[in-house]
């Protein structure tokens, strides 16, 4: 009985209908100081536990209907929880009570952390539907057919499907810049181009961050694609992304340069304007940072600043 008791990590108290307690097998060191042949639930688990315990006890005792309670001690300056199973033994006129006792500490904890990972998952659950909710709208309001509506709703779905792919990879930790950015490229960057022109600081984002540079990069991308430098057969696009500061704050500040095959076109973004609320003001208030859209003659630039707390600087390429 004792090897199974000892394999088993649980320890059996006995107590007699008076509730001393007459028997005890397999406690903790910590509990085997404190144990008094004939002591109470006070004695050995200490007074707030011990007359809480011994109140259940009695229950169960009057009643026959077993009952479980959980005690939180410290040992060794650590916080364990352990759960007593209680239930009567005997018969009438001669009852006793046996104890079960185990340690759910780790058990505890893994459903605290569940716990909180569930909130988590609800809380970005029900950022990532705001999101979708604000791309469906702006895109409503900025197209004038069914057809072109489904075309710019299922690219931008795409992009965001796309970021979020990493960040759940990394278990929630965010994504590498670079490799978000070829990401959003992929789909639309020619293969005989080669790789895609991102230099620079390849800085991991925040979850958040992610999300939302991974925006910003897809509407540039499908400009570029539609109307600009990608559509020409031009690839004279580049991305870098380099120290900065915000608020005497560090920073990393993403800079996209495209030029034009034309040299005198002027881009306005006239057929993408959901597409320069998101670069100008969507992304930059989401991350707390800072954007300038600049249309030049021949010249695209795009310069977003994202504080430090939506970043990590883990290496240089």
């Amino acid at each position: 009985m004792e090897r199974a008791l000892a394999s088993a990590a649980i320890a059996i108290l006995y107590q007699d209908s008076a509730l001393a307690i007459l028997y005890a097998e397999n406690l903790l060191p910590y509990f085997q100081k404190l144990f008094i042949a004939g002591g109470d639930d006070v004695s050995l688990f200490g007074e707030v536990h011990g007359k809480s315990l011994i109140e259940m006890k009695q229950r169960v005792l009057e009643t026959g209907a077993a009952s479980n309670a959980e005690i939180d001690v410290t040992i060794d300056g650590e916080g364990r929880i352990f759960e007593l199973k209680v239930q009567r033994t005997g018969e009438h006129g001669n009852y006793g009570l046996l104890s079960i006792m185990s340690e759910i500490t780790e058990t505890r904890h893994r459903e605290k952390v569940l716990k909180s990972l569930l909130r988590e998952l609800s809380h970005r659950s029900k950022n990532l539907l705001a999101i979708i909710q604000g791309i469906a709208t702006q895109t409503a309001r900025n197209t004038i057919s069914l057809d072109v509506f489904l075309v710019k709703f299922r690219g931008r779905l795409q992009s965001l499907s796309n970021s979020q792919d990493l960040v759940t990879d990394s278990s929630w930790r965010g994504a590498f810049l670079f490799e978000l950015a070829e990401k959003q490229f992929a789909p639309y960057w020619p293969e005989t181009a080669g790789s895609v022109p991102i230099s620079g600081i390849d800085a991991h984002l925040t979850p958040n961050a992610a999300v939302h540079l991974g925006l910003a990069l897809h509407e540039l991308v499908v400009n570029s694609a539609s109307y600009g430098a990608i559509a020409g057969g031009a690839t004279s696009v580049t991305v870098n992304c380099r120290q900065a500061k915000i608020a005497g704050r560090k920073a990393i500040e993403l800079v996209w340069v495209e030029t034009l095959p034309d040299s005198a076109d002027v881009h306005e973004f006239s057929e993408n304007s959901f597409g320069r609320t998101v670069l100008e003001r969507v992304v930059p208030s989401s991350v707390n940072g800072k954007a300038e859209l600049t249309l030049a003659p021949g010249r695209v630039e795009y310069h977003l600043t994202v504080p430090e707390t939506e970043f990590e600087i883990l290496k240089r390429a």
